[in-house]
């Protein structure tokens, strides 16, 4: 790499130039919809492409020639993108803001999540030079995932109950407790879903295909539907928010091992913790009190940003006339993620044989918000799904190189999932990528969750790394 060092008059700025690839500089940008509180590293309207093969204005500017477009690849050519980044998140912000204020709620199931879906298909077939665009729907259940708190609710307080009277009892409905919790919860297993209605959702999905010949796919993926709301979240906190889980789950445990215990014929001090036990019972009730199915949520940053970030790419590569050479690029916009990854499952039903005559890969953008918190999520679905290796370390090398912050980490026991790990099960290669703690920003499954509370830098750090990633992706060969 070479550094040069170029003063305009008013300030020096260090432009940075990668032998036989363009990168992407930065520089010092605080600029945010609504909030102050960002890395200080944006990229702005700005921002310098450097390539030592091209031809630079004297201001210190790249001079594109007129003819770049016929005699430059497809991988260099995707960096042009890159100067045009600021306007192209200030699209997203529109486009979203557009969703949130002009269309229904989308609650997962619902008419809005299905209005939104058909207008960002319109927007793929129409903008985005996709002529193979589809909008499929499915059938589900999609008050079954968090009505498992309702279940969980009522089984740990009967667990509870139910030892001061048949002690055998309450190890039935503890063990049910545990179940319901490792397998509906944690594995985002359909255990009560035939309990609740039936509702239809959708998916879509858009091919955009490349220049030459076609040797591997890759998917953006966001989710189009927005979270009921996490009352004790918006009221108190995530802190506040995790302790009735936390507690529950000690609570169901203590009776278990007392039920044991006297099965094993431990003596009347039985009585007396059982009923101590009963100080756990108001962390049983308050998990029932986990989500509001009364308020939807706007869901601008989960996961309108994941949705926008898949479709701007390809409505700059089309707007500039881009094509990656051997790369068909598509997008996967998926229905009632919220219900427990539905619509990335059911997407996996209905294309699992599909998409094997090249390597296919998925990458799922999911709430990019904090600059100061992108990350590539190692293993997903509480920690138990683990994503594709080989996309984990090229996005995270994508981000170094534009030096963009961005971590490996993982979504944590309680963190939840995201599409990625539908995808993964369903035999994808596949990665998450977030853009917030996974210790519950008050933001996360709440009315602060609005257009009003974007993050302009995180989201154009974001769509620079993925630029740079698929560069490199295509630039395989």
């Amino acid at each position: 790499m070479r550094c040069l060092r170029e003063r305009d008059g008013a300030e020096g700025k260090w432009l940075c130039a990668y032998m036989r690839r363009a990168v992407f500089p930065f520089q010092r940008d605080h600029e945010n919809v609504s909030r102050g509180d960002l890395h200080p590293y944006a990229f702005s309207r700005e921002s310098v492409i450097m390539n030592p093969v091209r031809r630079y204005g004297t201001d210190g500017s790249a001079a594109w020639p007129p003819d770049v477009m016929d005699e430059d690849t497809a991988v260099s050519k995707l960096s042009i993108l890159a100067r045009d980044s600021a306007q192209a998140v200030s699209d997203m912000i529109r486009q979203i803001t557009q969703i949130c204020r002009g269309m229904k709620k989308r609650p997962p199931g619902s008419e809005g999540e299905r209005e939104a879906g058909e207008y960002l298909a319109g927007v793929l077939k129409n903008e985005c030079g996709c002529a193979d665009v589809k909008i499929e729907t499915f059938r589900e259940h999609p008050a079954a995932f968090y009505g498992y708190f309702w279940f969980s609710a009522a089984f740990d307080t009967l667990c509870a109950i139910s030892f001061l009277f048949l002690p055998w009892l309450s190890i039935v409905f503890g063990a049910a407790a545990l179940g319901l919790f490792l397998f509906q919860f944690v594995r985002y297993r359909q255990i009560i879903d035939f309990l609740f209605p039936e509702k239809e959702s959708v998916n879509v999905t858009a091919i955009r295909s490349c220049a030459g010949e076609v040797k591997r796919r890759i998917f953006l993926n966001g989710h189009l539907d927005a979270a009921w709301e996490f009352p004790l979240n918006y009221y108190f906190g995530g802190i506040v928010f995790e302790i009735p889980g936390v507690m529950a789950f000690i609570g169901v445990l203590y009776y278990l091992a007392l039920g044991i215990c006297s099965l094993c014929g431990a003596g009347a001090w039985l009585h007396a913790a059982g009923r101590w036990g009963l100080l756990f019972v108001p962390f049983f009730l308050l998990v029932g009190c986990t989500c509001n199915p009364k308020r939807t949520v706007d869901g601008a940053n989960d996961n309108l940003t994941g949705c926008l970030m898949g479709v701007t790419v390809l409505r700059e590569m089309e707007r500039l006339g881009v094509r990656l050479e051997n790369t068909e690029l598509g997008v996967i916009l998926t229905g009632s993620e919220e219900a427990g990854l539905r619509g990335a499952k059911a997407w996996c039903r209905a294309h699992g044989s599909e998409y094997r005559d090249v390597p296919t890969y998925i990458v799922c953008f999911d709430t990019i918000h904090d600059p100061r918190k992108l990350m590539v999520n190692a293993k997903d679905l509480n920690g138990t799904v683990s994503s594709d290796p080989e996309l984990c370390t090229r996005f995270l090398r994508s981000a170094e190189e534009l030096s963009v912050p961005c971590m490996k980490g993982k979504v944590p026991l309680m963190g939840g999932g995201t599409d990625s790990a539908a995808f993964t099960q369903g035999g994808f290669r596949s990665v998450g990528i977030t853009g917030l703690s996974h210790k519950l920003e008050d933001y996360y499954h709440t009315r602060r969750d609005s257009c009003d509370n974007l993050n302009r830098s995180g989201l154009e750090n974001c769509y620079l790394a993925t630029l740079r990633f698929l560069e490199g992706m295509d630039g395989q060969g």
